[in-house]
């Protein structure tokens, strides 16, 4: 009797612990799709930053945060599953350039700090698997950029532009480099059917490769990566690909 006494009491307590923790989940208004974005812009003493994300082809404010100070701020918001979010400056100096960091947004804690300067250039970004992700493909998409405006910088050299043979030859590299480049963003899809990068980079940045490839992609993601927003816009997308070819 003693030991069902004690385990009851044990039960009971446990029950009580996890009403009390619902109960001030509930009164700070988070949930298991709250996403929250802190952290400092150094060197901001003014200005306005705003949580913005796409709806349709509408780049909508979710939130907007005067910052006076230290350049803290903090945003929270409920969001259907991760995405493509985009924190914005403005610094009121009729210049956008490096003004907008792109990020990919999921439920949870995500800290980004930066400088007002150099704002979108030398952002960190902590929290976000699916931003890690969007990171490494980055990362090695931008060597295939940069190699191609390599091959560009070159064939505008005089002595390339008088000698035909060379031209051909660096639009022959240039060519390869760039099918290297999206046969690397396939595969990265391929290989990450499991984030949400995948449907990500398939409607983004290789929207017009062969349907069989995207029909790939997506007959392989995860059943949550398929549900999500990205998921069903691929999903869709292919639908309608389909559909056009069979007219």
């Amino acid at each position: 009797m003693t030991d069902k006494k004690n385990n009851y009491l044990l039960m009971r307590k446990i029950f009580i612990t996890a009403l009390i923790a619902a109960f001030i989940a509930s009164c700070a208004g988070t949930t298991e799709n709250t996403m929250t974005v802190a952290g400092k812009v150094k060197g901001l003493k003014k200005g306005t930053l705003y949580l913005q994300h796409i709806v349709d082809t509408s780049l909508i404010n979710i939130d907007s945060l005067v910052v006076k100070g230290d350049g803290t701020f903090s945003f929270s918001t409920e969001i259907e599953s991760p995405e493509i979010f985009y924190l914005y400056l403005n610094k009121k100096d009729n210049n956008d350039i490096n003004d907008r960091i792109m990020f990919f947004g999921e439920p949870g804690e995500i800290t980004i700090n930066t400088a007002w300067n150099t704002f979108d250039l030398n952002a960190s970004i902590e929290g976000s698997k699916s931003q890690d992700k969007l990171s490494e493909y980055q990362k090695v998409m931008s060597r295939f950029n940069t190699q191609n405006l390599e091959y560009i910088k070159s064939s505008l050299n005089p002595k390339a532009q008088n000698n035909q043979e060379m031209m051909d030859s660096l639009q022959a590299l240039s060519d390869r480099n760039v099918k290297r480049g999206y046969l690397f963003a396939l595969n990265f899809a391929m290989n990450n059917t499991d984030s949400y990068i995948a449907p990500y980079i398939a409607l983004k940045e290789v929207s017009d490769a062969n349907i069989k490839y995207l029909d790939s992609i997506n007959n392989a993601l995860s059943p949550e990566v398929a549900n999500s927003k990205y998921g069903k816009e691929l999903n869709q997308f292919i639908t309608n690909q389909k559909s056009s070819q069979e007219k």
